[in-house]
């Protein structure tokens, strides 16, 4: 599947929650990420997540589609990070 997910998450805790998302998807932009999952990797990156949060104060939005393609993106400016892959 293919994900974007963006967090809220409080200062001290958002170090932590950038590695652990970079590990799983692609940074776009701060706090934002996409790229293929499988549902698995997915439970796993949530329950990490949790681990992270603070459920009182901080937040995580996963939007979900079956395929990148189902998704039209447009970029205004500059790219934050550039998913061009070279072999």
């Amino acid at each position: 599947m293919y994900i974007i997910l963006v967090y809220d998450i409080g200062e001290k805790r958002v170090g932590k929650m950038l590695k652990l998302c970079r590990k799983y998807l692609n940074w776009i932009q701060n706090s934002v990420f996409e790229g293929e999952i499988t549902e698995v990797k997915l439970k796993e990156l949530q329950f990490k997540a949790k681990e992270i949060m603070n459920i009182e104060e901080d937040s995580l939005i996963i939007f979900k589609s079956r395929n990148e393609k189902w998704l039209e993106k447009e970029v205004v400016g500059k790219e934050k990070n550039d998913l061009d892959t070279f072999l």
